[in-house]
């Protein structure tokens, strides 16, 4: 199991401190959510948290737009350190378009899917992915219910990935703990995001690793 921590539920007064923790800990990913204000209900934090990230870790970055026209931003990412940068379906007019851009930057590309959003919008271009997030949660906020649903429809996603023989990984964002994750798991997630889980636990390295051996 991959575990992509989210810089979302660090402490941002300490935020190299966390981020050295991160790189220290079993996390093989660090998850860092950019949101707009416009696309969520959120504003997070942009290009200059993102370089300061990348200064303290060679780990993967797995930056998540959650913005509205994410195409004015693909070489502001990736000089800032993006490694893969998933967009959301929901805000891409011109997907296929997004997704070539991406990869030839020299990024791998995501696509997220809200919980509203079924798995079939993706057949497609689930081939010319790297990563397919199912959002778990509406966006746009920290340590929400996990929506129960999202354990079929990663089923589905596996199945349709499966299907068109593509090698796209599987990643849920959103309430992940030690029982939603090993749910996910056996529907065929391979990647999982945990913020407030990670964070707000006693042991932080410890939590990442116990979801790393699901």
């Amino acid at each position: 199991m991959i575990v992509s921590p989210s810089v979302l539920s660090c402490d941002f007064g300490n935020i190299e401190r966390d981020v050295k923790m991160l790189h220290s800990s079993d996390a093989q990913w660090i998850h860092i959510d950019v949101m707009d204000g416009v696309f969520v209900p959120n504003i997070s934090f942009g290009f200059p948290v993102l370089e300061v990230i990348r200064k303290h870790t060679d780990k993967v970055l797995d930056v998540h737009l959650m913005i509205e026209n994410p195409d004015n931003y693909l070489v502001n990412f990736k000089n800032s350190g993006s490694d893969i940068l998933t967009v959301h379906i929901e805000a891409c007019r011109h997907l296929n378009r997004t997704i070539s851009a991406i990869k030839e930057l020299g990024m791998k590309a995501g696509v997220a899917l809200n919980p509203h959003t079924p798995v079939s919008a993706l057949e497609e271009v689930i081939k010319d992915l790297d990563l397919a997030l199912i959002m778990s949660v509406n966006p746009g906020f920290g340590g929400q219910k996990f929506i129960h649903s999202s354990i079929d429809k990663v089923k589905k996603l596996a199945q349709l990935i499966q299907e068109k023989k593509s090698n796209a990984i599987i990643e849920v964002d959103g309430g992940v703990n030690l029982e939603t994750g090993l749910e996910l798991k056996k529907a065929g997630a391979q990647a999982l995001v945990a913020g407030s889980f990670v964070f707000g636990s006693a042991n932080p390295v410890e939590t990442i690793t116990r979801l790393n051996n699901l």
